[in-house]
């Protein structure tokens, strides 16, 4: 058999699968947004911008502000792991970071819908400590709570890439830092982040796009409005069976997240260049 035909069919079985689960879902969506009641038209946007502008804006904020937190905690997990002294906290760090990684969303929002409710958890611990009282008592369910849960389980996914291109930079100029009388946040920030930056990137794209990917999330913890744009597909559909508007919705997520790859590449280009 020749080695191109062996290797066509070799990819085969991938390569059909993504055709039928990615790029033929997405071709009838494309399409769908642009199909109105006498042919294909601009409609399905019109409607899209006139009633739900305050939910992109609203989704823009909410998934940039979680990016952000994110890229900060993970460069702090991954700069510990790379440059604490106590190997006890180290191996503490490794071994509790990783947990929220293999919890899928629909049961982060489960759990914090309970933990961040004013009868919920963390108020009923904060209660009983005495740190405040039934009356100071507040409910997290909104925009800050859809926050919490998208850096709880993202954070790990974006650490443990950074920290593997933390681990492979050379020891030695960590150690001659050091002893130039570097303090370990200096290394962190003028070392080691400049030369994972690329992965730091990579990282926090990916989570961007899936952050805007997620429908349980808003959901469970934001039953009010604005809300993000993947509860307003599944109301479009399921509420008025309207697929025009709910696929031109998702052709503005799909947008969104395209300015956060072409922010990516960009920035690629530039550092090659």
């Amino acid at each position: 058999m020749p080695a191109p035909l062996l290797g066509l069919m070799l990819v085969l079985p991938a390569l059909a699968v993504i055709v039928l689960l990615f790029m033929v879902p997405l071709a009838a969506s494309v399409t769908g947004a642009f199909v109105v009641a006498d042919g294909f038209g601009l409609a399905n946007f019109t409607k899209t911008f006139e009633l739900y502008t305050p939910d992109i804006v609203f989704t823009v904020l909410i998934v940039s502000l979680s990016t952000v937190l994110i890229g900060l905690f993970a460069v702090a997990i991954a700069g510990y792991l790379t440059l604490g002294e106590n190997p006890r906290a180290v191996a503490l760090l490794r071994w509790l970071y990783r947990w929220p990684m293999f919890v899928p969303f629909i049961v982060v929002g489960q759990v914090l819908r309970t933990f961040l409710a004013r009868n919920g958890l963390m108020n009923n611990a904060l209660i009983g400590a005495g740190l405040i009282t039934p009356l100071q008592a507040m409910s997290l369910l909104d925009w800050r709570g859809i926050v919490i849960a998208f850096v709880w389980k993202q954070t790990p996914f974006v650490a443990l890439l950074v920290a593997g291109a933390m681990a492979s930079v050379d020891r030695g100029t960590l150690e001659a830092a050091r002893n130039l009388g570097a303090s370990r946040l200096r290394i962190l920030i003028e070392i080691l982040v400049p030369q994972v930056a690329t992965t730091l990137m990579v990282a926090l794209v990916l989570s961007f796009v899936t952050m805007m990917s997620v429908l349980s999330v808003p959901l469970m913890i934001n039953a009010q409005s604005p809300t993000m744009l993947t509860a307003d597909i599944a109301f479009r559909i399921n509420a008025y069976g309207d697929y025009g508007v709910a696929n031109a919705l998702g052709l503005v997520s799909l947008a969104i997240s395209a300015c956060a790859a072409i922010f990516y590449l960009r920035h690629s280009v530039r550092e090659r260049a």
